[in-house]
């Protein structure tokens, strides 16, 4: 620990993301990217974009980006907040709208970002609890607080809530900001934004990191009331005036066109998620119902630590977490196919 560290600094326990490792030939299912390359529109669109124009800053408000997703999503262009990467959209909300009196609200098992946030900007929180089956108790969030959030489908355990669900949530939370994180809803479920018109307290954060295949460019979005958007926008213009650069937008744009391919791609995980699911179980291991491009499993007969171990061992990398209650389950991303059946082959290696 440096002498020159601010005491911020110091105290603070960074977020860990999974690990992108070096060696070749590993069969990656630990950061639940989608398997598939981008659409073939984003590619000719990096492919015919003029190089020249990266000497110039980019649009700081990124208005073709947003216009794309406004119609896409049937809302207006002042209802939509563009950043880079998901990650960066929901700090900014954190700061926007979660320095309050009150603590917030976020489950006790969920992205674990949230936390690292809180410390980063002193917000004070609470965690309610999940139930025994890993789903959220949306009556344990009627309550007073300074604001909620969740990921829909929860991370890591890829439970889902109905819209019905969080329209009764909405109905009650009246005074705070619900930011509903849908970085995974395109696999399972149906989006929020339907009740943004309705509830001008709602915030829908997505991402184009999972169901679009544009991880590495690091583009995401908030939809809901202008009057949220211009706290975002008042944030992030006092932070990082350019958060998205050309080629990331370009891309961002050419993929909301794309319509056809994303829809594939989308099935395609779907589909593989449902066949390892059927899988596992015959392996013995417990599934959570999932909605997600993952699946959270344990199994009653092996370590989940040690099952880790082992894949790994056979270069096969799946996440596993060593927090209290999770530390007997793994997250696995759904591969292609072949690579859902590699991870079975390895494990009934291990099951011998």
């Amino acid at each position: 620990m440096s002498k020159f560290w601010s005491e911020l600094a110091k105290d603070l326990v960074p977020y860990v993301p999974g690990e992108q490792p070096k060696l070749q030939g590993l069969i990656k299912l630990n950061t639940n990217e989608n398997p598939y390359p981008p659409a073939p529109a984003v590619m000719a669109a990096i492919t015919g974009f003029d190089k020249e124009l990266l000497r110039i800053y980019p649009d700081p408000n990124s208005d073709v980006l947003k216009q794309a997703l406004a119609d896409y999503y049937g809302v207006a262009k002042n209802q939509v907040f563009v950043g880079n990467g998901s990650d960066e959209v929901l700090a900014l909300a954190f700061m926007a709208f979660f320095k309050q009196t009150k603590p917030i609200l976020f489950p006790d098992i969920s992205y674990s970002f949230y936390p690292v946030y809180c410390k980063l900007f002193d917000i004070e929180y609470q965690q309610p609890a999940l139930n025994d089956a890993f789903e959220i108790v949306l009556d344990d969030y009627d309550q007073d607080n300074g604001g909620i959030i969740f990921p829909n489908p929860n991370a890591p355990t890829g439970r889902v809530i109905g819209l019905e669900q969080l329209r009764k949530l909405l109905q009650q939370n009246t005074e705070s900001v619900l930011i509903v994180d849908e970085a995974y809803i395109d696999f399972g479920g149906e989006t929020a934004i339907a009740l943004v018109d309705q509830f001008p307290n709602l915030l829908v954060v997505q991402t184009f990191s999972k169901s679009r295949s544009l991880a590495g460019l690091r583009v995401g979005f908030a939809i809901g009331s202008p009057e949220l958007i211009e706290g975002l926008e008042r944030v992030k213009n006092s932070f990082n005036s350019y958060p998205l650069d050309m080629l990331a937008v370009t891309a961002a744009v050419a993929a909301l066109q794309d319509k056809t391919y994303f829809e594939q791609s989308r099935q395609k995980i779907i589909a593989s998620r449902d066949w390892l699911d059927t899988a596992m179980r015959q392996l013995g291991f417990e599934v959570l119902p999932s909605a997600a491009n993952f699946v959270f499993v344990s199994h009653p007969q092996h370590d989940a630590s040690l099952l880790f171990a082992e894949l790994r061992d056979r270069k096969l990398l799946v996440r596993y977490f060593s927090s209290a209650r999770i530390n007997q389950h793994l997250r696995i991303s759904v591969g292609t196919r072949q690579e859902c059946e590699a991870l079975i082959t390895a494990l009934k290696d291990i099951f011998v």
